[in-house]
């Protein structure tokens, strides 16, 4: 009787997936004090309830991106991206609302970056052979 043994190896990263998953750690450590810093009464902004999911979703961005780093965790950084993109999601509104012209391009900046390291980080290993 014969038996087999399956050993599971660590995804590698890319240095593209090291470069997205920096990125969307930047982009997490961004957004950790969001409801720290609530939108004056009078001015338009985010409500609080927005910036706390922010909050939220960018501490376990952060969490994500570094179990992914340390354990090889296509799963972590897939959750990571997910948190990334419903942060980028809840910043859309300030294209549509009358704000600083500022605010809008920042807006844009964040969002482009978000799609470049989702894009990065989940991009997919290269291939031996």
């Amino acid at each position: 009787m014969s038996t087999t043994t399956t050993v599971r190896t660590r995804p590698t990263w890319t240095t593209a997936n090291r470069v997205g998953l920096a990125l969307t750690l930047i982009l997490g450590l961004g957004n950790v004090t969001s409801a720290f810093f609530p939108t004056p009464d009078g001015e338009v902004g985010p409500p609080f309830e927005v910036l706390l999911a922010d909050t939220v979703l960018a501490v376990v961005v952060v969490v994500s991106v570094v179990v992914a780093w340390v354990r090889g965790s296509r799963l972590a950084a897939r959750i990571a991206a997910g948190c990334v993109i419903l942060v980028a999601i809840s910043a859309m509104p300030a294209f549509f609302v009358d704000v600083a012209p500022g605010v809008k391009a920042l807006a844009g900046a964040i969002t482009l970056v978000t799609v470049l390291a989702c894009g990065l980080m989940l991009a997919p290993a290269k291939r031996k052979g």
